[in-house]
């Protein structure tokens, strides 16, 4: 068994093209002898956001704090709460929002892709 507690990870500023105030905690990866997924906590600033991306990777995301808006490729946008849970489909676009005036946080969960070390996603297209 491994232990340990998010926030004995220390937080890396996330500054892709299009990211603002982002910050991600790498909980468990390759690097800790996970071979198949991989467990992050998204940390965004109030007003943080991601940009309109695609990956190969599927996201199972919960909504640990804050009031995040999940923005998808037609620019439909959902309001999510506290407790909420998301599948994102492989390659399907998304951008994630922080509408709120406190800090947000998103438990994310990615497969680890063959080459791949659950840190970062496999960009690919977005498909209209």
């Amino acid at each position: 068994m491994l232990r340990k507690h998010f926030t004995a990870v220390e937080p890396v500023a996330i500054s892709q093209t299009g990211f603002k105030g982002l910050s991600a905690r790498y909980v468990l990866t390759s690097a800790d002898g996970c071979p198949h997924f991989a467990m992050r906590v998204m940390e965004f600033e109030p007003q943080g956001h991601t940009s309109l991306h695609a990956h190969l990777e599927e996201h199972e995301i919960f909504v640990i704090e804050g009031e995040p808006l999940y923005i998808d490729a037609s620019g439909k946008e959902t309001r999510l709460r506290v407790g909420d849970a998301v599948y994102v489909p492989p390659e399907e676009p998304h951008q994630f929002k922080n509408v709120g005036q406190t800090m947000m946080r998103l438990l994310c969960l990615i497969p680890i892709l063959p080459g791949a070390n659950g840190r970062s996603t496999t960009p690919c297209p977005i498909r209209k």
